[in-house]
């Protein structure tokens, strides 16, 4: 059964029980999936941000935030408190719907892409049967929107940081996406709880990881470029472009840009987690760790435990990429801008291509392993 369909039935019997009319129990249970999402996506990005300053002090051998709250973790927090009540500045000679609408393009298809991502083996909003397809189309809507905030802005440093977004973003694209279809074509499925069922069982030796070796840094590398992380931040270069598209957004709209690279980056990492690491999974399995323990792998405390340990194992993967990519920020230089879209076009398309084609290959050959 659909885990979302399980928890919305179950939900909803729940209020029916309690003398509410089934109507108003699913009119109820309708805006929950997500409020939850927006949450836990706004958490993800909190802590993403406040890891970003701790870690980039350390690299710098300073301290970074310190007195706003423990650590210095409420320092996010009052940085979007702070954009909130910014004044919100349209440029004279700017197209206000269009300069209104690029923000908003960029951020929802990025909050969207969270109802597939399983951060349990029941816990995700909708097990969607195209999920992958799903991600990647919903993740090529993003650039129309940075294109539109740089060609609105009545702003040179704005429109090439724009022209560079789009072009970046087309040209990483492909390469993500093949990756992908290596993994969705060794799970015979695109459904991301598919894609992880089908990599347990053995442990960390199950995950796709050990398979897709070339895929996984096809995969990290085309992510980081979609994210405009550097090495690959060249729509907002500083030196180059002043802050690129985002160069004439003030207060709550460029809090959505800024939210929306964080969601972004955090999606990303959720999705290496996925299709690589096991999601969920334990590096060791259920069963032999039940084993060890001398209960059955069917007890149901045992299974409540592990679905808390496994949105635990979910995060711990995602965050540990995300601390990879905070790390590259301060190790590795910014390419130029023909250097970027030779590495995508010349070297990463091909190596995506022929990455494809031999694990079509091996499924064919080896199918027990491959997953024929």
């Amino acid at each position: 059964m659909n885990p979302s369909i399980d928890l919305q039935q179950n939900f909803t019997q729940t209020l029916v029980d309690m003398g509410l009319a089934p109507g108003v129990a699913k009119l109820l249970w309708m805006p929950l999936p997500m409020l939850l999402m927006l949450i836990g996506a706004t958490v993800g990005v909190l802590v993403s941000v406040w890891l970003e300053r701790k870690i980039s002090a350390a690299a710098q051998q300073r301290i970074g935030p310190e007195f706003i709250g423990p650590l210095g973790i409420l320092a996010p927090v009052a940085d979007g408190t702070k954009l909130v009540f910014k004044e919100d500045v349209v440029p004279a000679n700017a197209d206000p719907w269009l300069f209104t609408l690029g923000p908003i393009l960029v951020v929802i298809p990025v909050f969207l892409s969270y109802l597939i991502v399983p951060f349990g083996q029941r816990l995700l909003i909708s097990d969607v049967g195209i999920g992958i397809f799903l991600w990647i189309a919903l993740s090529s809507i993003a650039p129309i929107g940075l294109l539109m905030a740089g060609y609105s802005s009545n702003n040179k440093y704005s429109l090439l940081g724009g022209l560079r977004a789009a072009a970046q973003s087309i040209s990483y694209e492909i390469p993500l996406a093949l990756a992908a279809l290596a993994i969705v074509m060794m799970s015979n499925s695109l459904s991301t709880v598919d894609i992880v069922q089908q990599q347990s069982g053995y442990g960390i030796l199950g995950w796709n990881v050990w398979r897709q070796p070339v895929g996984l840094m096809l995969f990290w590398i085309a992510a980081l470029a979609e994210c405009e992380r550097i090495p690959f931040d060249l729509p907002e270069a500083e030196e180059e472009l002043v802050a690129g598209y985002q160069t004439e957004y003030t207060g709550m709209k460029f809090g959505l840009f800024y939210v929306g690279s964080y969601v972004n980056l955090v999606l990303s990492a959720l999705m290496v987690a996925v299709l690589y690491f096991g999601g969920w999974d334990f590096p060791i399995p259920i069963a032999t760790l039940a084993g060890w323990l001398g209960i059955g792998s069917d007890n149901l405390i045992l299974q409540v435990v592990m679905g808390g340990l496994g949105i635990t194992m979910t995060l711990l993967k995602a965050y540990f990429f995300i601390f990879l990519a905070i790390l590259l920020r301060w190790t590795v230089p910014r390419v130029r801008i023909d250097q970027l879209l030779d590495l995508g076009w010349k070297f990463l398309l091909p190596v995506g291509l022929v990455n494809l084609l031999l694990t079509a290959g091996l499924k064919l050959a080896l199918p027990v392993a491959f997953g024929g």
